[in-house]
């Protein structure tokens, strides 16, 4: 029988592998090196994202209780202030940084209160992001039933 060669051919190939070896060592710390960023970046886009929707929603959520505060019988546009600020001391907590309510657009029809805030920023570069919410309704009155004669 005849011996296998282990000649040129065999020690080309196993010299190629080792070099192809040695020179992929340290890919997969250049390759994390730039995807690292990326990932902690979207990641940090989805909070901020999430943060401004939650700081919008608190917002949205004391202008609603003030506008329900103020439009009930014999109580006015003042009475909807003081519970959209107790609604803010409630629920914003630290989210909702220089919170502010108004009453502009009120009459004496219809109360508006409007809440606005800033959301603090978690992403590098960006300032922090404003918002305001308003809510509207009619007051509660007593009118007359229109006569049908």
């Amino acid at each position: 029988m005849a011996r296998a060669s282990t000649g040129f051919p065999c020690r080309v190939r196993r010299r190629w592998a080792a070099l192809r070896d040695r020179r992929e060592t340290g890919e997969a710390g250049v390759q994390m090196a730039i995807a690292l960023p990326l990932v902690v970046l979207a990641t940090l886009a989805v909070v901020q994202a999430s943060l401004f929707y939650l700081g919008r929603e608190i917002a949205l959520t004391a202008a609603r209780e003030g506008v329900a505060a103020g439009r009930t019988w014999q109580a006015g546009p003042e009475q909807g202030a003081q519970r959209a600020r107790a609604v803010l001391d409630r629920t914003a907590g630290d989210l909702l940084r220089s919170p502010a309510v108004s009453t502009a657009g009120s009459t004496g029809t219809r109360v508006r209160i409007s809440v606005t805030g800033t959301v603090v920023s978690v992403l590098p570069g960006v300032g922090d992001l404003h918002i305001t919410q308003s809510a509207s309704g009619p007051v509660e009155r007593w009118t007359q039933a229109p006569r049908g004669d």
